[in-house]
């Protein structure tokens, strides 16, 4: 245990420690904004799943100036999202809040002036879920993050907006660039160098935001909701079509156990029918049968759970 706390204890966490960050991940979107300049012009920025707070730290000295006049600290908005609450920063607003819930999204926009007139210019996310051990469920579940990461900002982001957050490389890389160029005219993943060599994390760097004529934003969890109902909610057929590729990966789709029109007592024998269709990454030449098995209880647990 000693060996690794002192692994932990590069360069950038001196520095942290040294300048008064929260965290050494600070440095990762302060290098982020170096190569890209995504806090240039910003005024209005959301840090979505913020705890501890080291990047809502960047947003505030970046963006806010306590030397500013009054309608100048009025104009800059800094909204921290997390389940967990943080210890205040200079010129953030924080809200507890679950970012896959719709009234989250709510709460957001109500801090940009009435109605929302007045969206954010920037939406980044800096979190992960718990890992589990196992790549491919680890590289999942971070995705699935992502996809409400990205369903917040699509509801909280002006047009030209950009919107940064934190992946798992892996490969669903390929799927999650044409899913992010949906959204946005600009796309690119960035690993900075303040992002350990060991670690499989990237940022997806996203900018120039533009809703597809006729989408309607939801915000979209695909653990909670069945993505074909939530899709009509709205009515619009373009949503129809995007709402369930843009949450790609959803174990439902697989089954029908949240069809409506399904007699429940039919549930056991739809269970019967079950096909695995594995990725090209769980092919037999990349990994053995005995971790395939494990990837496929794991798929099979999840599956069980959406009853």
């Amino acid at each position: 245990m000693g060996k690794t706390s002192k692994d932990k204890r590069d360069i950038y966490y001196r520095q942290a420690k040294e300048e008064g960050w929260r965290a050494r991940s600070a440095f990762k979107l302060l290098h982020i904004h170096d190569a890209y300049g995504i806090l240039n012009g910003v005024r209005r920025a959301v840090d979505l799943c913020a705890a501890p707070g080291s990047w809502s730290q960047v947003l505030s000295r970046k963006l806010y100036d306590p030397c500013q006049n009054d309608a100048e600290k009025l104009a800059t908005k800094i909204i921290a999202v997390d389940l967990q609450a943080m210890a205040p920063i200079r010129g953030v607003v924080q809200l507890q809040g679950d970012i896959t819930k719709e009234s989250t999204a709510e709460a957001i926009i109500s801090h940009f002036g009435t109605d929302g007139e007045e969206k954010a210019q920037l939406v980044v996310c800096d979190g992960a879920p718990d890992v589990t051990g196992v790549h491919e469920m680890d590289e999942y579940m971070q995705h699935q993050l992502l996809v409400s990461a990205l369903s917040i900002a699509t509801v909280v982001l002006e047009t030209g907006g950009c919107f940064v957050a934190k992946i798992f490389k892996g490969n669903a890389t390929g799927l999650l660039s044409t899913q992010m160029q949906i959204f946005f005219n600009k796309f690119d993943i960035y690993k900075p160098p303040s992002s350990r060599s060991s670690s499989i994390e990237a940022f997806v760097v996203c900018s120039d935001f533009c809703l597809p004529p006729g989408y309607i934003p939801q915000v979209i969890n695909t653990a909670r909701d069945d993505i074909r109902i939530l899709a009509q909610r709205t009515g619009s057929e373009v949503n129809r079509s995007l709402v369930p590729f843009i949450a790609c990966g959803d174990l439902d789709g697989h089954t029908s156990f949240n069809n409506p029109s399904e007699d429940e007592s039919d549930a056991s024998d739809i269970m019967d029918d079950i096909k695995y269709d594995y990725d090209s990454f769980m092919s037999d030449e990349l990994y053995p049968q005995e971790f395939k098995q494990v990837y496929e209880e794991l798929q099979y647990t999840r599956i069980t759970s959406l009853q």
